[in-house]
Formats: structure tokens, sequence, C-alpha cells
């Protein structure tokens, strides 16, 4: 573990001892080596148990089930040699022909239909070791690119079998020129793709971007992939109640000192911290956190600062760390401006995730 954390906190990562009282993550300063973001390019802990037998697809969409049965016989065919002969390089091996058939899936489809729940069974079905798969984030791929420049990057995946990207990043040109041209080496190298995207400013219809546009986007790339059709409404709230009423600031800090291995910090100073921490560091700024919990949340003052928060919030939710929170509830998170702009979807994921982990934190306070 190379992670730098606040003196409350173990140096092994493990929760502290009862008696310390909670941790703070305005206290933390974390470090993340390029090893540790490679190495960490796996389903996350929500993810790690899911397979294609554990998607409920809903009845009334027969989408969802069609996508299991297509992704599970792609997953099947990715088995046996790499597609350019072998995970490894020879030096004066003729460069292999690259086939024209579509060597990757997109799966279009609106937030909570259980997209990154597939793309994960994907990646756990598909017959080769972990070494020579690949899960992330479309901003922890940038992340690797930053930390190990192109080349090695390309040459570090390029014996791969599969890379999954989820929340493909369509909002910054830059980014997506970059990512599509590591992809397009990637391909050249045999390495199958998988993918999922988040929305373009301006486009905003129905919470979804669709595929023609992400294949427009992606342009040289877009005959490598499949696009597949993923309808329904958000699983997080499908048969289920509201978000849970924010609790007291009294009732979240008895709960934290209450709580082995929890935080707890006011809303506005945690804003305030995710400036000064690199958003590829969200992730290990939670290492070892049980549970969150926020005194004196409110509306979210500006764009950049939503957009961090976006990140926490998907960062704590693959973790499964509940979130109790004391203020307004996280449906009044974000302005009428910032949900009906071009990151409304990235808003109303984070809505969804915030809910279900403040649902999942209900049990640590006292009835």
């Amino acid at each position: 573990m190379s992670t730098s954390l606040s003196p409350s906190a173990s140096a092994s990562g493990r929760p502290p001892i009862a008696d310390a009282g909670p941790q703070s993550l305005c206290a933390r300063e974390p470090r993340v080596p390029a090893e540790r973001l490679v190495a960490e390019m796996v389903p996350p802990p929500r993810f790690d148990s899911v397979r294609f037998d554990t998607y409920d697809p809903d009845p009334a969409q027969p989408s969802q089930s069609e996508a299991v049965t297509v992704l599970a016989g792609f997953a099947a065919g990715l088995g046996g040699a790499h597609a350019s002969g072998s995970g490894k390089r020879r030096w004066f091996a003729k460069k292999p022909a690259v086939s024209t058939a579509p060597r990757g899936v997109y799966l279009d489809g609106g937030y909570g239909v259980g997209k990154t729940h597939l793309l994960a069974s994907l990646w756990h079905a598909t017959p080769a070791e972990p070494a020579l798969k690949a899960f992330g984030t479309f901003v922890e791929l940038t992340n690797l690119v930053g930390a190990l420049g192109f080349q090695q990057t390309v040459q570090t995946l390029g014996g791969h079998r599969l890379l999954c990207i989820d929340e493909f990043e369509l909002d910054d040109p830059g980014d997506t020129v970059l990512v599509s041209s590591l992809l397009s080496r990637l391909v050249e190298q045999g390495v199958a793709l998988a993918a999922t995207s988040n929305t373009l400013p301006g486009k905003l219809g129905e919470g979804r971007f669709a595929a023609a546009d992400f294949l427009r986007e992606i342009q040289g790339l877009s005959a490598h992939f499949r696009p597949l059709r993923i309808d329904g409404q958000d699983y997080r709230h499908r048969g289920l109640p509201e978000a849970p009423a924010p609790f007291s600031d009294e009732q979240v800090t008895k709960a934290a000192y209450a709580t082995d291995g929890a935080s707890l910090d006011d809303f506005p100073g945690l804003l305030e911290h995710l400036a000064r921490v690199h958003p590829s560091r969200y992730g290990a700024l939670t290492d070892g956190i049980t549970a969150v919990c926020l005194t004196d949340v409110g509306p979210v003052p500006d764009q950049s600062t939503a957009l961090r928060l976006v990140v926490l919030a998907d960062r704590l939710y693959d973790r499964e760390v509940p979130v109790l929170a004391a203020g307004v509830a996280f449906d009044r998170l974000f302005s009428d401006e910032m949900l009906n702009g071009g990151y409304r979807k990235k808003y109303f994921r984070a809505i969804s995730r915030l809910t279900a982990l403040a649902r999942d934190a209900k049990p640590l306070v006292s009835q």
C-alpha cells in the first residue's frame, strides 16, 4: 500500500480502533504510483462478484435479455490465442493482418439499466487470466496514459485480450482524440474492446448518448464496435422507495463515532479538499473507510465542484461505501441549470448512486 493517510488512519489500511473516533477525508493526501493504476484496472469491488446470471433483466425490456446473450457469445469468442498470435511481442514476427470484423461492443443505454454490471460480467466471462484483461473508467484510462506515457501504455495493454472502458468521456475533445488514438493502436495489436459512454454537452434528450453519436465521435474506431442497445429504467429506483430524508448533524456525528472505520467531514470542507486532490486519487482517498458521514450538506456551488463530486460518488459507489448525510436531500445537490445542461447525465447518475448509498447507510443510525 503506497497511499499516504492521515495520522489517525492505520498504516496497513485497516480501519482504526473504535476509540480513535472517525477519520477525516479532508486529512488525507493520497499518492498513487503508476503501478497501482495498472494493477487496479479490474472491476471495482461492487462488481467483483457480478456475472451474467446475476443480472436481473426487466421482463418488459427484451433488449436486456438479448444483451446478456450477445455479450456471453462475445466473451466466448475471445478464448484461445490472442488475436495477434500471442500476448507477447516477437521482434522479428511478421505483423498480423487486422481482422475487419468488429472487435468491440458498445453498450448503448441510459443510466441505471445495468451497463456496468454487464461490462464487468463480460470481463469476468472472458476466458483469459486477469493480467490479460483490463477494466476501468475513461478517466482512469487517461490517468494511466498520463502516468506511463502514450507508448508505454500501448506496450502495457497491447498484449491484453480485452479492454473494458466504462463511462467513455465524450465531453472533452482532447481526451477523446487521445483515447481514440490509443484504442486504434490497441486494436491493431488484436485487443478486443467494450465500452459505455456518457452524454456530450448539449445532448439532453432521454438521458442517454445515442450509439450513432458515439460512433461518429470516435470516428476511425467506429468500424470496430457493434452497438448493443439496452433499454430500461434506472434499476436503482425500480420498485424502490424515494431517497431517505437526511438526518440531523447530531445523528450523523453520533453514528460516525459509533461506526468503526467511518469518516466524518462537513460537506463544504470536503468539497474544498476535493479541489486539492486529483480525481485519479479519489479511490485511494477512501481506502479503509467503511462509511462516509457528512454534515451540513447543501447545494453544490459551481460546475467544476459538481463534476469533482460526481467522480467521488462513482468511487464510493464502486466500493459500496454507505453515505450518511445531514442537510439537504441528494436530489437537491445540483441546480436546475446543471440538471438541464450538458453534464446532466453525470449529475443524474451521481444522484442515483448517492441515493442508493444513503439507503445503505440508514442502519447506521440508532432507532
